[in-house]
């Protein structure tokens, strides 16, 4: 399932698609290559699979990522929906917003960070509606990209929020 998910256009445009099944097996089952450090979810609305949500520790993430972060409560995330047909739904905001809640009932997390790439409107708007505020633009070992962060005690701010875009 999500290696099709992968592959889908909407999904493939920001994200590096497994060039096969195998290829998405070894980069995101954790059975198959543990990883202490990253947490993968399937998202599910009304029960039926609707996305896709990780979480990883910054620090000492590895592979040129984020090599300058100190703070071990620092937690990335990544994330998609599945079907074009969620989208500009406000179910993204959700996921995030509510998966966002979870890693905070963690008192050794800090802050959650996100970096869409900066042509990535919807993401964009899509993180600063869940709470995040953007830094600044970086360079990540997958190209340009906007650092957005939000702060333990940031709240939710729904569909009425004007958030920050590079």
């Amino acid at each position: 399932m999500l290696f099709e998910w992968l592959t889908r256009p909407h999904v493939a445009e920001w994200w590096d698609s497994p060039a096969t099944l195998a290829d998405t097996i070894a980069e995101y089952d954790p059975r198959v290559t543990p990883d202490p450090t990253t947490r993968v979810y399937i998202a599910l609305a009304d029960g039926a699979p609707v996305g896709y949500i990780q979480s990883y520790v910054a620090m000492g993430s590895g592979d040129g990522w984020w090599t300058d972060v100190t703070d071990p409560g620092l937690r990335g995330i990544d994330q998609f929906l599945a079907d074009t047909s969620h989208l500009g739904r406000g179910l993204g905001t959700a996921m995030v917003s509510a998966f966002v809640a979870q890693l905070f009932e963690d008192p050794a997390v800090t802050r959650v960070q996100v970096d869409p790439h900066p042509a990535n409107a919807r993401a964009i708007r899509c993180y600063a509606k869940a709470g995040f505020v953007g830094v600044r633009e970086i360079e990540t070992p997958d190209g340009r990209a906007w650092l957005m962060i939000r702060e333990r005690g940031a709240s939710y701010r729904g569909a009425e929020s004007r958030g920050q875009s590079p």
